[in-house]
């Protein structure tokens, strides 16, 4: 299928998905949709430099963050010098633009390493991210900021069902990028980097420019995700965005899903984000990292490819399976072939 018609059965359903959460006629279903679209985002996004290129990045919260603060910084200066309010689309594509351009420097300076030394150069890189905003007064520093967010937007209605939609609609767009990825020379390229990255530089890859691309990309979907946060949770403090979570998270939907296909992911976080907010409100948001721990746990025994993985391999052996099961019978005495 074409990219074009894949994006079109892609804005197809979701235009299915915000009508049904309309005939819902509850808003929390807005409220917790939000959350695991935002994690289907974050989890493509991650897989782009980490399933396709085989990078392990554990510095989502970092490039969310950007994002999210990014939005607090024009809202501070919008609010202080009465300028127009920036609509959210264009506080998402300049979110997009900050997490993008130092995606790129970050992975000028650490994607030279490999292996566990670039995963631990990201982690560095969220904490000295995190150090930097505590102690920058102008978002909030420690103390937090708030944001006042509207209370309706028409014709939407409540602002939160606003927010839905447009993260909706950047789930779309991430998954199209992805799957458009996948399909094309860079996407083989970034294959070869994950399969021997060693063989692709003698065969004449250009290995440090595509994973410059896939920092970039990757790094620009996350700011993205985070450029609505602040309106969403009304109170922004650096725990909320550097929380252990999104890093957690945005790894395990992946490898649950299946970090070889742009489905994995998408498959992944919905199966979890919904498991959590459902644990969230039967249970507590504190075992939230426990189920994931464990969920992660089994499916590294169970199916170490992740659930594509799983299925792949089944529908692999099923033929093989049909093949053998008809040449014992044609075997078998007294049969005729």
């Amino acid at each position: 299928m074409r990219a074009p018609g894949f994006l079109l059965i892609c804005l197809l359903v979701a235009a299915a998905i915000f009508a049904a959460a309309l005939a819902v006629g509850n808003d929390y279903v807005f409220f917790a949709g939000y959350v695991v679209l935002q994690y289907v985002v974050l989890s493509t996004a991650w897989n782009i430099l980490g399933g396709y290129c085989g990078y392990v990045n554990f510095g989502t919260a970092a490039f969310f963050a950007l994002g999210a603060y990014s939005t607090v910084a024009i809202y501070k200066l919008i609010t202080e010098n009465d300028f127009y309010r920036m609509p959210i689309p264009v506080l998402m594509l300049v979110g997009g633009v900050v997490s993008g351009v130092i995606g790129l420097g970050m992975g000028y300076l650490t994607l030279r390493l490999r292996g566990a030394f670039f995963s631990i150069a990201t982690l560095a890189l969220a904490v000295v991210l995190e150090t930097l905003v505590v102690n920058w007064d102008y978002v909030g520093g420690s103390r937090g900021a708030y944001i006042i967010r509207p209370e309706a937007i028409e014709p939407i209605g409540n602002y939160i069902r606003y927010l839905f939609l447009m993260m909706l609609l950047l789930a779309v767009a991430a998954l199209t990028i992805a799957r458009l990825i996948e399909h094309s020379r860079l996407g083989y390229g970034f294959a070869t980097i994950r399969d021997d990255e060693l063989a692709a530089e003698a065969s004449g890859v250009p290995t440090l420019r595509l994973k410059l691309i896939a920092t970039t990309i990757s790094g620009a979907l996350m700011g993205m995700a985070g450029a609505p946060f602040p309106y969403y949770i009304g109170f922004l403090q650096p725990d909320s965005t550097f929380a252990l979570d999104y890093a957690v998270n945005s790894i395990a939907m992946p490898l649950i899903g299946g970090t070889t296909s742009w489905v994995g992911p998408l498959i992944g976080a919905l199966l979890l984000g919904s498991l959590q907010q459902i644990i969230t409100v039967t249970i507590s948001s504190a075992v939230n990292l426990l189920i994931v721990g464990c969920l992660l746990v089994l499916f590294v025994i169970v199916a170490p490819n992740g659930i594509v993985g799983l299925v792949h391999t089944y529908l692999q052996r099923k033929p093989d399976e049909f093949v053998g099961r008809r040449r014992v019978d044609a075997d078998a005495p007294g049969t005729v072939p």
